[in-house]
């Protein structure tokens, strides 16, 4: 996705985010790694942000994935939306993730 097309933060934090078939992830105890099977491309992500992903691919949307990892962290649920947004941005970018639109509320 080109950053020109990427999503304003208000609707991304209503979308839901997939992780699509052809990316797979793994956690280990210091990062994440990504890899996109199309291609052949490993990404790593620190332990935070794999467990954003973690709670993104659960969550109906953006905003409660954010909900659930500031409880978690005990921080703001402002700073982790922000956070997390960045992060979508990035995985976005890069094709490892997927946005369902918005969630039915």
């Amino acid at each position: 996705m080109a950053p020109d097309t990427m999503p304003n933060t208000t609707s991304l934090l209503t979308s839901r985010v997939k992780v699509p078939q052809h990316v797979v992830y793994r956690s280990f105890p210091s990062e994440t790694v990504v890899l996109n099977l199309q291609t052949g491309r490993y990404h790593g992500i620190n332990a935070t942000a794999g467990r954003m992903l973690e709670a993104l691919e659960r969550a109906s949307c953006v905003r409660d994935a954010a909900a659930a990892v500031a409880g978690e962290y005990e921080q703001s649920q402002t700073l982790v939306e922000h956070d997390m947004c960045e992060l979508c941005n990035a995985l976005l970018a890069r094709g490892l993730i997927e946005l369902d639109g918005n969630s039915p509320s």
